[in-house]
């Protein structure tokens, strides 16, 4: 089953490669505090279309790298 994020490009490395942040609320099983758990992935983006602060959604896809495993599918807004 592939797994799909969304997320915002925080940083374009180079021509391929985007930096895409996503964050997920969590609730602390005891104290009952919500608190934001933030995390990077390196996607890939074949044709360079999309820039930093754009919102996207992104894919498992195989590994492309040593640290690449998703690539940008579509954006959902700026």
């Amino acid at each position: 089953m592939k797994v799909s994020k969304q997320g915002v490009i925080i940083k374009k490395l180079d021509n391929r490669t985007a930096v895409v942040e996503t964050f997920l609320m969590k609730t602390h099983p005891i104290y009952k505090k919500k608190f934001k758990v933030v995390k990077k992935y390196l996607s890939d983006d074949k044709d360079n279309k999309f820039k930093a602060g754009d919102i996207v959604i992104i894919k498992e896809c195989r590994p492309l790298s040593k640290t690449k495993r998703f690539e940008v599918t579509q954006k959902v807004g700026t």
